[in-house]
Formats: C-alpha cells, sequence, structure tokens
C-alpha cells in the first residue's frame, strides 16, 4: 500500500512541473528573503493578488504593481483575461520582476504565463505574501497611507508657511 501511494505522489511530482512548463521556459521560485533582496536591488514587484487583499497590505517596496491574475466572481475564481495585456503595458519583457500573491500558488500560475509570453528575468515569490509577514519584512497597511497622507499634508502646510 505504501508502495503505491508513493507511485502516485511521485506521478504526480513529476507531472507538476510540466503544468508550468510546458513551454520549455522554466519557472524559478525564490525564497521571501532571496524577494527580500532582488527588491532592494532593484527590481518591480507584481502583486497577482485581488485588488482586495492588495489593499488589507501588500509587500512595503519602490516599484510595486497590483494586477490580479484571479478575479472572484459568484461562480468562484476565474483569470484574468486582461493579465498578460496588463503587465505587458506597464512592464518590458526584459524587466527584472518579482512575482507574489498571498501563499505562492497563484504568482507560480502568473509566472509561467509571463514566462511563456516572453519575460526573461520573472521570479516567482514562494510563500506569497503570508511568507513575507512570517519573516516580519516591512509592509504597507491602510493606516500606513493615511499616516503618509498626513506627513505629506502637514509638510506642505510648513513649507506654505515658509
Amino acid at each position: 500500500m505504501g508502495f503505491s501511494w508513493f507511485g502516485l505522489s511521485c506521478g504526480f511530482v513529476a507531472l507538476f512541473p510540466l503544468l508550468f512548463c510546458s513551454s520549455g521556459s522554466e519557472v524559478v521560485t525564490i525564497d521571501v528573503q532571496a524577494a527580500k533582496d532582488l527588491l532592494k536591488s532593484g527590481y518591480g514587484y507584481v502583486d497577482v493578488r485581488t485588488v482586495e487583499e492588495y489593499k488589507k497590505g501588500h509587500v512595503d517596496t519602490g516599484k510595486i504593481l497590483n494586477i490580479p491574475y484571479l478575479f472572484n466572481t459568484p461562480e468562484g475564481r476565474v483569470k484574468n483575461p486582461q493579465f498578460l495585456r496588463e503587465v505587458s503595458s506597464a512592464c518590458n519583457k526584459e524587466d527584472l520582476l518579482v512575482v507574489g500573491c498571498q501563499s505562492g500558488v497563484r504568482s507560480l500560475s502568473a509566472t509561467a504565463d509571463l514566462r511563456t509570453a516572453g519575460f526573461k528575468q520573472v521570479n516567482n515569490m514562494g510563500g506569497g505574501y503570508r511568507a513575507w509577514l512570517e519573516h516580519h519584512f516591512p509592509v504597507t497597511k491602510p493606516e500606513d497611507a493615511g499616516k503618509k497622507n498626513q506627513e505629506v499634508d502637514q509638510r506642505k502646510k510648513a513649507e506654505d508657511e515658509l
């Protein structure tokens, strides 16, 4: 019984990469520490979570885009039919990118699609935003945005008084 379970799991593991590498472009998954290092070095971050998820908090980095890979609908989650077009309008195929989601599943599929579409320097962030939080890396949350806006308003007011 153990042998057939092992055979089943090995078969699944052997087939799994084919789901995401059918074009011959290998998806590179990196851990959150490597992702953080790449973002510090100038890589852009594509957050493929829903807008609602993104607004609750996201990776704190300078170059960030929120382009959902899936949408929530009454029928369930459906793929964003404009995903590749939206990424292509914001990024060049040579841009250095890290793709992340909530747990690393959507970003794996999104990264595979981007690689198939010709994006050469795109990496999947394994573990997603959850892993980022578990490592206590910097995030931006709605209250942070409000504080930043207040700080900007205060600076403008101080400059106007001068």
